[in-house]
């Protein structure tokens, strides 16, 4: 039975927490499997941290919350201090803008997020059979934090939607935003999910992936001991011109995926393209327990269609083979859409000091969310899947 005298604490570091109790309300389930998905682990966020990729200087300070019944962890919340809105694709600048432009300041807020990281998971970790005290637990006593601190906002990204109804009715304001997914219909192979779309979209995918194989090389998906040290400094090189270019800088350090090749290397998916026995293209995925999850890519050769092949494609081939239901391909891109990535429903939860710049919140967001719900459905009547298969 649940009981509700709980006990809050907060970490500046996991290393004060061991892996095992927090993962124990992160990912209950890997005691039979890999966990639903990895970023929330112990391994992940302490990968982040042991890199250096957040805490000082960064604008991402850890302050997890542990809440504890009898010396039990029941829930914990991976929160951190942010200085800025970078690195959490649930866009506020706006909001930010706004508060300062009518004299308040938005910044330092709270940020209950993995960073870098666009995947729809649990926010709220609760050990099972304490979902009700513990996410209560962990939304009070982030409320609270807030407001003690006197910060203009507490923010859960890419929280399930059964996490944004339960926050919702716990007062906190309730934003759906978009991404584009794949989902699996029982696709014996690739071919078997061309079969499910249009002509002309099919043509145009066949076309893609002959054009992606004319880079003159081999393409390889690489996994668990198959990756090596190199792989991870070709990779390097790819995220860092890619991030360069979209964010200024990297926002990962060199040292995070050492982290990976030493804690995480089963739980990643690394597609390579090499072209002479050089790297020169890749797209790094993280594995769920039914999902693959596209995270970065990278190239330091420019081939036509070599992107949608490695991170659309290939992702697709994957999930297929290892029996997943769907691939998420990260934030934004409608380009997605004529590859086979449907537009679907994200969440996110909000807290805002001021009553009247939440009622402002308020009143935009419902807005968005009509809008939302509109964009989606025309995009998806806009996919390329044949009507017949888009109504089943």
């Amino acid at each position: 039975m649940e009981r509700t005298e709980i006990e809050i604490t907060v970490l500046s570091d996991l290393g004060e927490i061991a892996a095992s109790e927090w993962d124990g309300c992160a990912s209950p389930e890997a005691a039979t499997g890999r966990p639903r998905d990895p970023f929330t682990t112990h391994r992940f966020l302490s990968a982040l941290e042991r890199s250096a990729s957040v805490g000082d200087g960064t604008g991402w300070q850890p302050h997890h919350l542990v809440a504890r019944s009898e010396g039990q962890a029941i829930a914990v919340m991976p929160l951190y201090a942010k200085n800025h809105s970078q690195g959490e694709y649930i866009f506020d600048h706006g909001w930010a803008d706004a508060l300062e432009r009518a004299g308040g300041a938005y910044y330092p807020k709270l940020q209950a997020a993995v960073p870098f990281t666009p995947a729809t998971g649990r926010r709220l970790l609760v050990r099972p059979g304490w979902e009700t005290t513990g996410r209560a637990a962990l939304t009070q006593a982030m409320v609270q934090i807030a407001a003690d601190n006197g910060l203009s906002s507490a923010h859960v990204t890419f929280c399930t939607a059964e996490e944004a109804e339960a926050g919702e009715a716990m007062g906190l304001l309730h934003r759906v935003t978009q991404q584009f997914h794949w989902e699996n219909a029982g696709y014996a192979d690739f071919d078997g999910f061309l079969t499910a779309l249009s002509s002309r979209k099919r043509k145009a995918i066949r076309k893609e992936r002959l054009g992606a194989q004319g880079f003159g090389g081999a393409i390889r998906a690489l996994s668990g001991d198959d990756l090596k040290p190199e792989h991870w400094d070709a990779f390097w090189r790819f995220y860092q011109d890619t991030g360069s270019r979209k964010w200024g800088r990297p926002y990962l350090t060199r040292a995070f995926f050492d982290e990976l090749h030493r804690t995480m290397r089963d739980d990643v998916l690394l597609i390579l393209a090499e072209r002479d026995g050089r790297p020169v293209a890749g797209a790094l995925n993280f594995l769920g327990r039914d999902t693959l999850y596209g995270r970065y890519w990278g190239a330091v050769e420019d081939h036509p269609f070599l992107h949608f092949e490695c991170c659309y494609y290939r992702a697709i081939d994957e999930a297929i083979a290892r029996g997943l239901s769907r691939v998420e391909a990260g934030a934004q891109g409608e380009h997605k859409l004529a590859r086979g990535y449907l537009p679907v429903e994200t969440h996110s939860l909000h807290w805002i000091a001021n009553p009247s710049f939440r009622e402002a919140v308020a009143r935009y967001l419902e807005a968005e969310r009509r809008a939302v719900g509109s964009e989606i459905e025309i995009l998806t009547d806009f996919g390329p899947f044949r009507k017949t298969v888009a109504q089943e």
